[in-house]
This record gives structure tokens, C-alpha cells and sequence, in this order.
């Protein structure tokens, strides 16, 4: 079986969106503390240095990430040619997992550099 566009379609938009708000986030970072737009949580949202820290480092984040599932997920779709029907929702839905994961290491890193008040940790 050839390898068809629509598997190809269906399985990277996930990968391509975190590398372009992974490039996006880093040229342009949100600039001011919102609920809308950027790496939203309550230790990141607490003051200006844990937002810009919090935004940076998902951005970084997320282009690894996304890199990483856009190979795992060409590599994936050409080892297992013969199940298409099966194997773009699977892939889809790990990239949605790791997606979701992704939090983990911002979180790590924000409660490792800042205490809970938003104080650099010394």
C-alpha cells in the first residue's frame, strides 16, 4: 500500500502547531500576565520574571517536542504503512498526550527556579 496524503495530513498538525507557537512564543513572547494567550499557570502568572521564565521555557519546550513527535510520528506512519485505518488515531492521540505532558517540564522548572511567592530561589 502506497503511502497516502490524508494519513500524512492527519497525523502532523499537532507537531507543526507546537513548533510554530514553540518559534512564535520565543520571537514574540506574550508581554503582559493574561488568562488567553501563553503558558498559563497559577506559579507562572504570579508576577512578571515567572511569566517571561514560564513563556521561554515552553517555548523551547514545545519546539523539541514538537520536532521529536513530527519524526516519531513520519517514522511511525511509513513503519506501519499496512494499518492505515488504525494508526492515525493512535498516533494523534500520543501527540495529544505529549502535548498535554509537556506542562511537566515548565512546571519542574519554574518551581525548581522560583519559590511560591515568585521569589528567585537562592
Amino acid at each position: 500500500m502506497k503511502l497516502s496524503i490524508p494519513v500524512l495530513v492527519s497525523v502532523i498538525p499537532v507537531p507543526i502547531l507546537m513548533i510554530v507557537f514553540g518559534v512564535l512564543w520565543k520571537r514574540y513572547p506574550p508581554k503582559s500576565i493574561n488568562w488567553i494567550y501563553g503558558y498559563r499557570s497559577i506559579r507562572a502568572m504570579r508576577n512578571d520574571n515567572t511569566w517571561k521564565y514560564a513563556q521561554q521555557y515552553q517555548a523551547k519546550v514545545w519546539r523539541w517536542s514538537g520536532v521529536i513527535l513530527l519524526v516519531f510520528s513520519l517514522i511511525f506512519v511509513l513503519l506501519f504503512k499496512k494499518s492505515y485505518t488504525e494508526i492515525p488515531g493512535w498516533v494523534f492521540y500520543t501527540e495529544l498526550i505529549v502535548m498535554i505532558l509537556s506542562i511537566i517540564p515548565t512546571k519542574i522548572a519554574l518551581r525548581k527556579k522560583f519559590d511560591r511567592e515568585g521569589n528567585l530561589n537562592e
